[in-house]
């Protein structure tokens, strides 16, 4: 696996979607650097990928990415089945464990994709 990948997730406010996807990316213990929390202008250039959990983060990711970004700017469902992460902050709990479902099946098929192998397995 490359150890030069590095990954931020994006959501509006960072205090639902893009913890819980960064806790999901931590636990699958794949070496690579992540980061959850809003965009900078030097994370364009810092990390290799850049994940938004909706198409409304997604096009305010496209609004902002200077011309000569690095990082690759993606919907994170676009690895899986092109769903948005719902906001679960007015779901309840269950809102929160759909999210959580979420993003562990799109933290696999993102680790699929980059790496070229199956990360099913890990739990």
């Amino acid at each position: 696996m490359s150890q030069n990948v590095s990954v931020l997730v994006v959501c509006l406010g960072n205090i639902c979607r893009s913890p819980i996807g960064e806790a999901v990316l931590e636990h699958n213990e794949v070496p690579i650097k992540h980061s959850a929390r809003q965009v900078q202008q030097a994370d364009f250039h810092r990390f290799t990928h850049i994940l938004a959990a909706d198409e409304a983060n997604l096009r305010n990711l496209n609004r902002v990415k200077p011309r000569d970004a690095t990082a690759e700017v993606r919907l994170w469902g676009s690895y899986l089945d092109g769903e948005a992460i719902p906001d679960p902050y007015y779901g309840g709990m269950n809102g929160f464990e759909h999210v959580f479902e979420q993003c562990e099946k799109l933290s696999n098929a993102f680790l699929d994709d980059v790496f070229g192998k199956s990360t099913q397995g890990v739990e």
